[in-house]
């Protein structure tokens, strides 16, 4: 199975000079725990979670008036559109990541989180087992 089978293009995505508190917004507001950061082009530059915003509040000075370039992890861990599901797992594992941002050419086409991966598991589970049945009727 290969990444542009089971990952979400309907991507939102953060600006580096967007503010924390405006991101948290969205996050909430659209129920997503990250958000890769882009640049003009669509290029992946950052990722930026709800644990990253915690920390900023932590620190305190400045909280949530932060922009996003403060407190983005830079240069993210990304997956090719025509890797297979097997490789964004290894990596999705290895660095402990909820999800991965899915680029074609170095540009930005989605995300694929670990409920994506299991969802498409599930259906071809289900489209195995309805097949057997049939055999059985």
């Amino acid at each position: 199975m290969r990444v542009r089978e089971v990952m979400d293009t309907r991507v939102m995505t953060a600006k580096a000079n967007a503010t924390c508190a405006s991101l948290a917004q969205e996050m909430v507001a659209g129920r997503v725990n990250g958000l890769p950061v882009t640049d003009e082009q669509d290029n992946v530059v950052g990722v930026v979670t709800e644990f990253d915003l915690l920390k900023v509040l932590l620190l305190g000075n400045g909280g949530l008036s932060h922009v996003v370039r403060d407190v983005m992890t830079p240069q993210p861990i990304c997956v090719d559109v025509e890797h297979s599901v097997d490789h964004a797992v290894y990596l999705m594992s290895e660095h402990d990541m909820v999800q991965i941002p899915v680029t074609s050419q170095g540009r930005l086409v989605g995300t694929m989180s670990r409920r994506d991966i299991l969802r498409a598991y599930i259906a071809e589970e289900s489209e195995i087992f309805a097949v057997t049945q049939s055999f059985d009727d």
